[in-house]
């Protein structure tokens, strides 16, 4: 759970990225439906009605920390498909920068795992839709990439493989406990390890 910040100017320059990242941890740990805008000024050591003098909405926060969190991976991502790499090099590349990117915001990486496919449908979020097909896109067409020079084995439905690939990457953002102690930003190699190599022992 996020901690109680000490009472702090509402009016001081720069507070708009320090409200965000305070909203982020509130709206990871509490849920985005469950969270107020009170419970989010609480935790800036502000009254509700001063936050209203940075942010339009509780909706505004969420689009704006969700919204640059997956421009960031996006760019991220564009890089590397641009970088001539074949499709393994790039699944793997992709994999990298994805759990980089965890690494350096955990909350808002959360709260895309956990929110984004609800909060894509709702009018407050109206960049969230074709963002997120930005940062899923790359996974399928390297999967199908793969799949057409023999580099990798999708098996028969790509997307679903990319669905997989995806979702276990992700669940690193919401980890808890002594798992929370791995720096996601480590995992790439041995989950890689995994997903490219398998379980199954070597002859």
């Amino acid at each position: 759970m996020p901690t109680k910040k000490q009472p702090a100017a509402a009016s001081r320059p720069g507070r708009r990225p320090e409200l965000l990242a305070i909203a982020a941890e509130v709206f990871a740990a509490r849920g985005y439906d469950a969270t107020t805008v009170r419970e989010i000024a609480d935790e800036a050591g502000m009254l509700a009605g001063s936050l209203y003098h940075h942010f339009a909405s509780k909706e505004a926060m969420a689009d704006e920390i969700l919204s640059t969190f997956l421009t960031g991976l996006r760019s991220s991502y564009d890089t590397v498909l641009g970088s001539g790499l074949g499709p393994r090099e790039t699944l793997e590349a992709l994999v990298t920068e994805t759990f980089r990117h965890i690494g350096r915001d955990r909350a808002a990486a959360a709260i895309y795992r956990t929110e984004a496919a609800h909060l894509a449908t709702r009018p407050g979020f109206h960049r969230l839709a074709d963002a997120r097909a930005a940062v899923e896109d790359p996974w399928l067409r390297t999967l199908e990439r793969g799949a057409a020079d023999g580099t990798l084995r999708p098996g028969p439905e790509p997307r679903l493989t990319a669905r997989f690939i995806g979702d276990a990457v992700w669940g690193a953002a919401s980890w808890s406990g002594p798992d929370a102690e791995h720096d996601p930003a480590g995992l790439a190699r041995p989950y890689l390890a995994l997903l490219l190599d398998g379980l199954a022992p070597r002859d």
